[in-house]
């Protein structure tokens, strides 16, 4: 999908209006030189929780950009950053690590958001913990389930690679494993969680938008391609302050915010849509460093033998924080 951001569109109007009533400022700020291109490559997903990226157009159009094109795919973000076909997107921090890790050309650029993971488990799993010779349904090995839960369970001392057994099924015929208990455990993206709790299959076990842990840390990040962040630095700033912006928009407005998504075309259901944007924590983009999250989720890869580096060498090799930091100081709101 390419769209031409400074186009004028009913939809756009609204999104400036939008913007003006939340009080967010879509001027660039005057000092800066230009964007080095005015052309940007996002990555689009079906993750409804990236909810920034499709609604930063009209806030990009401020930015200097004239042309943005959404990237889908049915991948990673990391992959698609990786291969260089897209400028920058977001994603889980587990697949990111790993691509630095392999010598990726990614660089982790700010935190995201809080909250887009839950854990849900049958009568018997009162904890992670409880997990312990349990059988855990992904979608796949390496998928972003497998190494989001990974991390956790290292966290609460259980090995992932030996102290439970996975189960490679696709999320439909995980939920009715889940339902008639011969599973124990799945771990769940939105809108998954959603149909979780309103058919009342299972139990939540941990909840990341609330619980005190894992609330504290981002699960998802921004990151770009390195040689784009390298040669457009400041594009690369400008597109950030965009997408910042309209994080602050999702956690002030999510009512339109969901109504956007639907209208460009997104997201398909309203309801989905609306319960993601609200529920989860837009607002800690400002709160929360994001270095330690890096820390915090690479050691445990790094203990669970899925990746090599430890969180230093992924802080050193495949980060910059120049953009997030000026950003937080001009954002402060």
């Amino acid at each position: 999908m390419i769209i031409r951001v400074g186009a004028s569109s009913s939809a756009g109007l609204t999104a400036l209006g939008a913007v003006g009533a939340v009080g967010i400022n879509i001027e660039s700020v005057a000092a800066e030189p230009p964007p080095e291109t005015t052309r940007l490559r996002l990555v689009r997903t079906k993750a409804l929780c990236f909810a920034p990226l499709y609604l930063a157009e009209d806030l990009l159009s401020g930015e200097g950009f004239a042309e943005v094109r959404h990237v889908a795919t049915e991948g990673r973000t990391a992959d698609a950053l990786a291969s260089n076909r897209a400028d920058l997107g977001m994603d889980f921090i587990g697949p990111l690590a790993m691509r630095v890790d392999a010598g990726d050309p990614v660089l982790i650029l700010a935190g995201g958001h809080v909250g887009c993971h839950e854990v849900f488990g049958t009568d018997r799993i009162r904890s992670l913990s409880d997990l312990r010779g349990r059988s855990i349904a992904v979608p796949a090995l390496g998928s972003g389930q497998h190494v989001f839960l990974a991390s956790m369970l290292m966290y609460v001392g259980l090995d992932p690679r030996r102290d439970v057994t996975w189960v490679s099924q696709p999320a439909s015929a995980a939920r009715h494993l889940l339902a008639e208990g011969t599973i124990d455990a799945i771990p769940t993206f939105p809108p998954d969680n959603h149909e979780f709790r309103a058919r009342r299959i299972g139990r939540v076990v941990v909840n990341t938008a609330t619980d005190p842990t894992w609330s504290g840390y981002f699960c998802c990040m921004l990151a770009g391609n390195r040689e784009f962040v390298r040669h457009h630095p400041v594009a690369t700033k400008r597109a950030l302050r965009a997408i910042l912006k309209s994080a602050d928009l999702c956690a002030l407005e999510p009512d339109r915010v969901t109504r956007l998504m639907v209208d460009r075309g997104f997201a398909q259901n309203h309801d989905d849509t609306l319960q993601t944007v609200r529920e989860l924590n837009y607002h800690k983009w400002r709160e929360l460093n994001p270095e330690d999250t890096i820390r915090f989720y690479a050691l445990r890869l790094h203990d669970a033998g899925m990746i090599k580096s430890t969180p230093q060498k992924i802080i050193a090799q495949g980060t910059d924080w120049r953009f997030f930091n000026e950003l937080k100081t001009e954002l402060k709101g």
